[in-house]
């Protein structure tokens, strides 16, 4: 039977920065540890599927000032992360720290490599000191540690019960209805543990406000685009309506900008992203709010729109070349909004499909600031999905639309998974092209 509690601590979990550069300092400092000359690193070699690839190349790293990719993230989870820290990994870094990782990455000691066959989660980190090597695999999930060895033997591995339990997403019912009957096992301990995600997430909202003059130390407050700012800026000049689809694409895009700018604060994830997390989460509790409705009313939304988010994500995969964020968080928000507007489980599928027939096709270019504009348009197009559907509007069989969600759903999946195939080793193309070095003259 799918136990709900286990859901939400396997697919609900604070993580700090992006997760996919999160992953990789996991696995070097998870291997790190096994080393007993870890002041003695000789190098640091990560090699990652595509898909972390893509997707850590150019985002902020938290607590860096700036600093950014996935061969940053490994040098400091070597210098300084603790692997007990699960996805906040890096919370404990310092500037001293971060000026050293950059110093290891100009020098080639810290290095990711990209396998273009492997998909989704997938991190190989290998740690060489003049006497040792250590090795460590996350595989399937962000935070998934499958195997760590030392010198050739391994030291741990997980058994194959350990590995499913760290998807639970496995475990969802197949049929979307058994999907939204799991919210009847909500207890007040998930309430309060969902209530805290809002909290979190709306932390990281209001620091993606503020300007650079508002907070002392850099690091505190978005450092890169200000979507999120600038939509609030609107309604305060009366150039955008203050509206609730505004209100919500506002404070959404804010606590994307924050995050992939590096702010130095945790999210709550969804489906193993922090960005699936603010998409899933904040639309759901901002409405709520503006409802007037009871903590246990917005915290059984949440896990409706968790439980959704992760029903579209088991179908499209955990990284996939089209944006999770606005195709399975978007339609995890849709769900958890229209039942707080009193839909009931039809019109939480209508909201699904119209979401679907909206964003399916949003590509994933990897994770950086202009997220914050998926992001924000997946949590605003949420909100008018489920006044849709709740008005009485619906899909019949159309495109990609079928006679039922699990068809539709089903739809998506074979699209990204098949017809995608090739889409994220083109997009690493053009970025690679971007970040190649200048040639010396």
């Amino acid at each position: 039977m799918f136990n709900l509690k286990n859901f939400l601590k396997q697919e609900v979990k604070p993580a700090l920065g992006c997760t996919e550069p999160g992953a990789v300092a996991l696995a070097v400092a998870r291997a790190c540890e096994e080393l007993s000359d870890r002041q003695d690193i000789a190098s640091v070699r990560a090699v990652v599927s595509g898909s972390i690839y893509k997707n850590g190349m150019a985002v902020g790293i938290p607590g860096t000032r700036g600093a950014r990719g996935n061969a940053i993230a490994a040098a400091l989870g070597a210098i300084c992360g603790k692997a007990a820290n699960g996805l906040e990994v890096l919370k404990d870094s310092s500037r001293e720290d971060v000026a050293k990782a950059e110093q290891w990455v100009r020098d080639e000691r810290a290095t990711i490599y990209c396998d273009p066959d492997r998909t989704g989660v997938y991190v190989m980190a290998t740690i060489f000191t003049p006497e040792h090597k250590a090795v460590c695999l996350i595989e399937g999930g962000h935070s998934n540690i499958v195997k760590v060895a030392l010198d050739g033997k391994i030291v741990f591995e997980a058994t194959r019960g350990e590995e499913d339990a760290a998807s639970a997403v496995n475990e969802l019912p197949e049929t979307f209805a058994e999907t939204l009957e799991a919210v009847s096992q909500l207890d007040g301990e998930d309430e309060r543990f969902l209530l805290e995600g809002v909290r979190m997430n709306m932390a990281i909202a209001e620091s993606g406000f503020k300007s650079h003059e508002d907070c002392a130390a850099c690091g505190e407050c978005a450092q890169g685009s200000r979507f999120g700012r600038s939509l609030r800026g609107f309604m305060e000049e009366g150039r955008l309506a203050r509206d609730p689809a505004n209100e919500i694409r506002s404070v959404a895009s804010a606590a994307a900008d924050a995050r992939m700018s590096g702010v130095l604060l945790p999210v709550m994830s969804s489906a193993g992203s922090g960005n699936h997390g603010i998409t899933a989460i904040l639309p759901v509790a901002i409405f709520g709010k503006s409802r007037q409705k009871s903590d246990c009313e917005i915290a059984r939304a949440l896990a409706v729109s968790h439980l959704v988010t992760s029903y579209v994500k088991r179908s499209i995969g955990r990284l996939s070349p089209v944006c999770g964020c606005a195709v399975a968080a978007g339609s995890g928000a849709a769900a958890g909004i229209t039942g707080l507007l009193g839909g009931g489980a039809r019109e939480i599928e209508d909201a699904v499909a119209l979401m679907l027939a909206n964003l399916a096709g949003m590509l994933c270019d990897g994770a950086k600031e202009s997220c914050a504009l998926k992001v924000g348009s997946a949590a605003a197009e949420a909100y008018l999905a489920a006044n849709w559907a709740v008005s009485g509007e619906s899909l019949m069989p159309q495109g990609l639309i079928g006679g039922t969600i699990e068809e539709t759903v089903k739809n998506i999946g074979l699209i990204n998974r098949e017809g995608l195939k090739t889409v994220d080793r083109l997009i690493i193309g053009i970025l690679d092209e971007r970040h190649r070095p200048e040639p010396a003259i």
